[in-house]
């Protein structure tokens, strides 16, 4: 069975195309996806059969190999760069929560910072 990588594929349009390893497009419909996958990112890696359709090849019974690379794991930062992120985040909640004790919450402007901040750490470590 050829093997090949998702160059595309627009599951509102239910189809997309594989280029195999000798450079050869075929059309891959939503049918021929594996039971239970609605979307495929460029990228991924499968294996499926080819039968020659009206418009050319066609891909047939596909079975994802491996998924694309994540985007966003690639381009995070090293380690040792959100770990001092992370201390430095701490170290604010700490004052925050000082100020919590006392019964006062952070203003407006400050509180929606503190939000970004952690959304964005929350982002980092998820990816």
């Amino acid at each position: 069975m050829p093997v090949g990588k998702v160059k595309w594929y627009e599951a509102s349009k239910g189809f997309g195309f594989v280029v195999t390893e000798d450079g050869q497009e075929v059309y891959l419909p939503k049918s021929a996806l594996p039971s239970g996958v609605e979307t495929l990112r460029a990228g991924t890696r499968l294996e499926f059969g080819v039968a020659e359709g009206r418009r050319g090849a066609q891909a047939l019974a596909a079975r994802v190999l491996d998924k694309a690379p994540s985007v966003a794991r690639a381009r995070r930062k090293p380690a040792e760069d959100t770990a001092v992120i992370v201390e430095d985040v701490i170290r604010l909640l700490d004052g925050i929560s000082n100020g919590l004790r006392k019964g006062r919450y952070p203003d407006g402007k400050q509180g929606a910072k503190i939000a970004a901040v952690l959304r964005a750490v929350a982002d980092e470590l998820d990816s």
